[in-house]
């Protein structure tokens, strides 16, 4: 390698770069002047006219990245490459001239196991935070500035997914009883506002399919609202109905369905990168009527939609205690499903049910009403 001041002197071999031959050869490293010094054997000589002996500008002779086990390459003019297992004279070298020095702290690492450990730690810990706190950030961001008629195509395109997956059927109620319903809801969506084009969607949630969806509700990005003929069963008078409505339409304000759906595909795009999976664009737009169904809310989002809601019947009931009795049924009506099929698979309730939590979700409107006024979030 010689002195710390002097010229660098590496010792290995050469090769042409036209035969896999090699030869012995010194590269002399001297300021911004390299000298390949060729020994003679064999009757082998440097390609072309190069003399045995060769200087060239530094500038122009590339140094490769360590690998580990493997002599560090350097790369001539011409086509040739000269190798030597004098690592600390080639680092040497990388230090006085500046080169690689993207690449200093990857062999820092590699000779450091403890140092690479810790930063493997380092860059889990803020994958994890990107994925919990960064993506639920940017899904949020994107669905609000997601344009309307992009909305329409999610909203048409789940529930054709829907129909063609038997979830539901068309409604038994007769025909003044869903008159009935959509003027009520007419009321709730007039006052949700936003500028959505509301509209409610009344199903058979039990059509005899392999994925029936019985006593539910559930709101597309779009402003579309699907109820099914058991929720409307299941409920003993419209105003719970209508508290059901009204928090669907929270979600809908809120854009929460779609964030949930960006957030999938950002977990899906992070995985792809990890594992280098490709996946199609087309692969993306037949999954986005499943991460609507399969999503599912988060606490703070289930919060605001029931703020939503609470304010609604303050203001048209005076109390939260229909849409509390409702829950409460709705979680009893699940268990006793779930008691009923449980040799039958997950059941499409599992799918949608956007309700978690119901204990916390009534005591919260309980504090609502208790506090007698509420500013929701849209």
């Amino acid at each position: 390698m010689s002195g710390s001041t002097g010229p660098i002197i590496l010792e290995g071999v050469y090769f042409d770069g036209q035969s896999s031959r090699d030869q012995p050869a010194t590269l002399t490293v001297d300021g911004q002047t390299v000298t390949l010094s060729v020994a003679a054997g064999a009757g082998l000589g440097l390609p072309g006219t190069l003399p045995l002996v060769h200087r060239w500008p530094a500038r122009l002779l590339g140094v490769e990245a360590p690998i580990p086990g493997v002599r560090r390459a350097v790369t001539l003019p011409g086509g040739g490459r000269f190798e030597t297992r004098d690592d600390a004279g080639v680092s040497a070298w990388e230090r006085a001239s500046g080169r690689n020095r993207a690449l200093s702290g990857v062999r820092a690492l590699e000779s450091r196991p403890w140092a690479a450990l810790a930063a493997l730690g380092v860059s889990l810990a803020a994958l994890a935070l990107f994925v919990i706190y960064g993506i639920p950030a940017v899904a949020r961001q994107a669905a609000f500035a997601t344009p309307r008629s992009v909305l329409a195509t999610f909203d048409r395109e789940t529930i054709d997914f829907l129909e063609e997956g038997e979830y539901f059927g068309p409604s038994k109620l007769s025909a003044a009883r869903q008159t009935q319903l959509r003027t009520e809801f007419r009321k709730v969506a007039a006052w949700a506002g936003g500028g959505y084009p509301y509209r409610l969607l009344l199903r058979d949630g039990e059509a005899g399919g392999l994925n029936e969806m019985g006593a539910n509700a559930f709101a597309l990005p779009g402003g579309t609202v699907v109820m099914t003929d058991q929720l409307v069963e299941l409920a003993k008078s419209d105003r719970e109905l209508m508290g059901v409505l009204a928090h669907e339409t929270g979600h809908v304000t809120g854009r929460h369905g779609l964030a949930g759906v960006y957030q999938a595909l950002g977990l899906t795009l992070v995985t792809t990168v990890i594992t280098g999976d490709i996946v199609s664009a087309g692969t993306f737009a037949a999954a986005v009527p499943a991460a609507l169904l399969r999503g599912g809310y988060s606490r703070a989002a289930e919060t605001q939609a029931d703020e939503v809601s609470g304010a609604y019947m303050l203001k048209t009931y005076g109390t939260t205690r229909p849409l509390q009795t409702m829950l409460g049924r709705l979680e009893q009506d699940e268990e006793e499903a779930g008691d009923s099929s449980e040799d039958s698979g997950p059941s499409i309730f599992d799918l949608i049910s956007t309700h978690p939590g119901t204990p916390e979700r009534i005591a919260h409107l309980k504090r609502i009403e208790a506090e007698g006024k509420l500013t929701p979030k849209r």
